[in-house]
């Protein structure tokens, strides 16, 4: 059967990044029977260019009927004073809140042809391989009420609610000890309930959930140590599970462990697997349009795409190695150069992989 692929490129590095995957894709489907269609449409400050809101209805209606999204960025500068709600950012929370993507995987995986890249020791970092199971849709991004308001003394101050409910909880719960049983079957719950009841809550449910799968290990960390052990002995880690914002800050911090945020893919998946697939790293508007940026992490959100959503495993192990060869061979775009390698841009990185596949 013929998947189709909305492919949302978004702004700034975006549309760079992207083609290259996109050029992965043509490859699968030439040389190795990969059925796919796939159809570009806006989003962010290009969907607001195009149809004045960062999520246009034709592009959320694409993605709701297609098998999966590639997402490249979203953002910049020439969007920051928009209101609010149409400002790139909006159309990303917009479309992982209607299609229901609670799920988040980020892995945080070192190859070890780029252990010098990481600017912790080659000892601390050398193996790393741990995945982030980050909860997408509920938390003080979404949570209400929220703004900004003007007191009866006249002084303005913004505010956001931080909430969960039980089930919110408990299915991203299950997410994370379903995929710690696929791996080193050890989880470890990262909250904050010294101090925040949500936390508490979030505890709670975490460890009820565990009793439906004796055969992982439990623990919990609060989120300030949490960071701290990263950058201290991330390897203790396998499989981590948090919430919405602690997610967003960890996994960005976990991706410098691996050397460059270039390097890293993620998955968000709905309760039936559906998935919308995308870098880590935001749309860097600073180097938008020189030919310069990391295309792998986006290569690699498609090998995340072909394993958890489409069911092509044999040929999300294909990119996977070839993106390893291509390393090998000692091919680097800036984010991950060192001496002695061969620098090179965005679409002769893609042109490797392909050439590797």
């Amino acid at each position: 059967m013929t998947k189709k692929i909305a492919v949302l490129p978004g702004d700034g590095i975006g549309q760079e990044i992207v083609a290259e995957a996109v050029k992965v894709m043509e490859a699968l489907k030439s040389r190795f029977g990969f059925r796919v269609e796939m159809e570009q449409a806006p989003i962010g400050g290009a969907g607001y260019d195009t149809a004045r809101h960062p999520l246009p209805e034709s592009t959320l209606r694409l993605a709701k009927a297609a098998d999966a999204v590639l997402l490249g960025a979203v953002g910049g500068p020439q969007y920051d004073a928009l209101p609010r709600e149409q400002r790139p950012e909006r159309g990303l929370l917009g479309i992982r809140s209607e299609l229901g993507l609670f799920s988040n995987l980020r892995p945080a995986l070192l190859y070890p042809q780029l252990v010098h890249a990481s600017t912790l020791k080659p000892e601390v970092v050398s193996g790393l391989d741990l995945m982030i199971v980050r909860e997408l849709t509920g938390s003080v991004y979404f949570g209400k009420p929220r703004g900004i308001r003007t007191r009866e003394d006249g002084v303005r101050e913004g505010f956001n609610t931080m909430i969960y409910s039980e089930p919110e909880v408990e299915r991203i719960a299950r997410s994370a000890f379903e995929i710690a049983m696929k791996r080193n079957r050890k989880l470890c719950s990262v909250d904050k309930a010294n101090v925040l009841e949500v936390s508490e809550l979030w505890r709670e449910v975490v460890i009820r959930v565990g009793k439906d799968y004796p055969k992982v290990e439990l623990s919990h960390m609060y989120v300030d140590n949490a960071a701290m052990q990263l950058v201290r002995a991330p390897k203790q880690f396998d499989v981590m599970v948090t919430d919405n914002m602690f997610g967003d800050i960890l996994s960005d911090q976990a991706s410098m462990l691996t050397g460059s945020i270039g390097m890293l893919p993620s998955a968000s998946l709905d309760k039936n697997g559906k998935g919308m697939y995308e870098p880590i790293h935001g749309s860097a508007p600073d180097i938008a349009g020189k030919g310069i940026a990391n295309p792998l992490a986006t290569i690699l959100s498609v090998a995340m795409m072909l394993r958890y959503t489409l069911n092509e495993i044999a040929l999300a192990d294909r990119i996977e190695q070839a993106v390893s060869r291509v390393l090998d061979q000692g091919y680097r775009t800036g984010d991950i150069w060192t001496e002695g390698t061969k620098k090179v841009g965005t679409k002769e990185m893609g042109d490797a992989v392909v050439a590797a596949l």
